[in-house]
């Protein structure tokens, strides 16, 4: 059986895209960190040294965005573009786990 289709990603620029991207990393590495939701210290290391590139690559797509005169930034587009990239459920792994 196959999963759904997805619905498609809505059209973004590319700096939009990687912006979206990039948000999502650092999303997952945070959630890896959470003292809440993690059980190893050797996993939130490595999720913490690695968040150290990943902001940097987040800095990189936005500094891009704006240098293009992509000053604004599109909620709805963007959220829409998160929920197809299953943002919902990686952004819960960064808050506390229901008592």
């Amino acid at each position: 059986m196959l999963p759904p289709e997805l619905p498609p990603l809505p059209a973004l620029t590319r700096a939009e895209a990687e912006f979206v991207d990039t948000y999502l990393e650092v999303v997952d590495l945070l959630g890896r960190i959470n003292p809440a939701r993690g059980t190893h210290t050797y996993t939130a290391l490595r999720a913490a040294q690695a968040l150290v590139g990943r902001a940097v690559a987040l800095k990189d797509a936005l500094t891009l965005m704006h240098i293009r005169g992509e000053s604004e930034v599109y909620p709805h587009t963007l959220t829409e573009a998160m929920r197809v990239l299953d943002g919902e459920r990686r952004a819960n792994r960064v808050t506390m786990p229901p008592v």
